[in-house]
């Protein structure tokens, strides 16, 4: 029963730092950190990196500039594309690591879904801020923003304490990217093609302007 327990805790610490890492990279990495060096849980060896003062402070410096970057209409998405090549393989180092010490094929099959999950993640978070984005107000904005802050922390929390529960909620998050996927990529591809129009509209209204 005890080995049940803690092969369902791996695999919650491994997907649950994936998926995290996906929506915010720095307050994943400090939570972990500060729930490792406090001794609220025990992190694999191999994941026991993130208690470094060092790497907390990091974590919880650049969780400060996210935060603020991540409510900004527009910054935001521009944040989302440059941490495309952060998050994910962050998410995959931070999989890897959560599974223990294990042989190097465990270790690398963990990476792969867990870069995997984290691409997923981050793609729906990308691609939503970018629809939502195209509303004029910023209040849609800061409440995604304010909404996966705490999902996050729900979420790791749930880790630590339910992994059961978080298990359940995040095949039920899959379903939930895999039926709105295709809608956020229908909706990205509408807002190109008004972008291309409108920039094709100024290069003709150009041309007219240096014909006359």
């Amino acid at each position: 029963m005890e080995e049940y327990q803690a092969l369902i805790q791996i695999i919650a610490l491994t997907m649950g730092a994936a998926w995290a890492s996906g929506i915010n990279l720095y307050a994943t990495v400090a939570i972990l950190g500060l729930a490792g060096t406090s001794g609220y849980v025990e992190l694999p060896s191999t994941l026991e990196i993130v208690q470094d003062p060092l790497v907390i402070l990091a974590a919880g410096f650049m969780y400060c500039v996210e935060f603020f970057a991540d409510k900004t209409p527009g910054v935001d998405s521009g944040w989302d594309a440059l941490h495309t090549f952060i998050r994910i393989p962050a998410g995959a180092m931070l999989a890897a690591g959560a599974v223990g010490d294990v042989s190097s094929a465990m270790a690398i099959a963990a990476g792969l879904l867990g870069g995997g999950v984290t691409a997923a993640t981050h793609a729906t978070k990308a691609g939503s801020r970018l629809l939502i984005n195209t509303s004029p107000e910023p209040f849609s904005n800061w409440t995604a923003s304010i909404a996966e802050d705490i999902a996050v922390f729900a979420g790791l929390w749930a880790v630590f304490n339910h992994p059961v529960l978080f298990l359940f909620a995040f095949v039920l998050f899959l379903v939930l990217i895999i039926w709105l996927m295709p809608k956020l990529w229908r909706g990205i591809r509408t807002i190109g093609r008004k972008i291309a129009g409108w920039f094709g509209s100024n290069r003709s209204a150009s041309n007219e302007i240096a014909r006359t």
